[in-house]
């Protein structure tokens, strides 16, 4: 089965192989195409931003059927935004993890190192394709998405060419948790090197 979420996990790592995505982006990125994919699929609704579960559809995707399974399912239900940041957390590792079990990575002995290996790389196969021809026709939904990680220029208001509202919400919840973690990040160095000039000065 084809999803959004593999889809993106795929992109990420054949569009910026030498500069990757943050794990954590890619996480929150992954968690909103999941949203969108159990939106797809009629698992979920949204009441303004609020997940309400659907119907529990048969999903052969081994992750979008562990995120439909992961849903809060009696109200208050979760909020978009908390949907990314619980789901997301060790996403990326998770769909790595499953492209890798799936045949869709290969790994090679380093020449002179026999215990080592090289870095996973994507696999020549229908679902690189697959993806490669979503992201070539500028499927808005994982152009979006794209654009949220940096790895695509980014479009706003009716140039993202969606029309649907639920989508959208999930569209822009996922680029306000990426610039939230931004904010972490930068606010975090800031705080380390404050702490480093005050050992210097003792």
């Amino acid at each position: 089965m084809t999803t959004t979420s593999r889809d993106l996990s795929i992109s990420a790592m054949d569009r910026a192989p030498g500069r990757p995505v943050g794990q954590g982006d890619l996480s929150l990125a992954l968690a909103g195409a999941e949203a969108i994919d159990l939106l797809g699929v009629e698992a979920i609704r949204l009441d303004g931003d609020q997940i309400v579960p659907g119907r529990r559809p048969e999903i052969a995707d081994r992750l979008l059927d562990e995120a439909a399974a992961s849903l809060v399912r009696q109200a208050p239900y979760e909020s978009v935004d908390d949907w990314l940041w619980r789901r997301g957390r060790g996403l990326s590792a998770a769909y790595l993890a499953a492209l890798e079990a799936d045949g869709q990575l290969t790994r090679h002995r380093r020449r002179g190192m026999p215990f080592r290996t090289s870095p996973a790389e994507l696999a020549d196969s229908a679902a690189r394709r697959q993806a490669a021809d979503r992201w070539t026709s500028d499927e808005p939904v994982l152009a979006a998405l794209a654009a949220a990680l940096g790895i695509r220029e980014e479009r706003t208001g009716d140039s993202l060419g969606v029309a649907d509202e639920a989508v959208l919400t999930v569209l822009a919840a996922v680029n306000d948790a990426v610039m939230e973690l931004e904010a972490v990040r930068q606010r975090r160095a800031i705080e380390d090197a404050a702490f480093d000039n005050v050992w210097r000065g003792v």
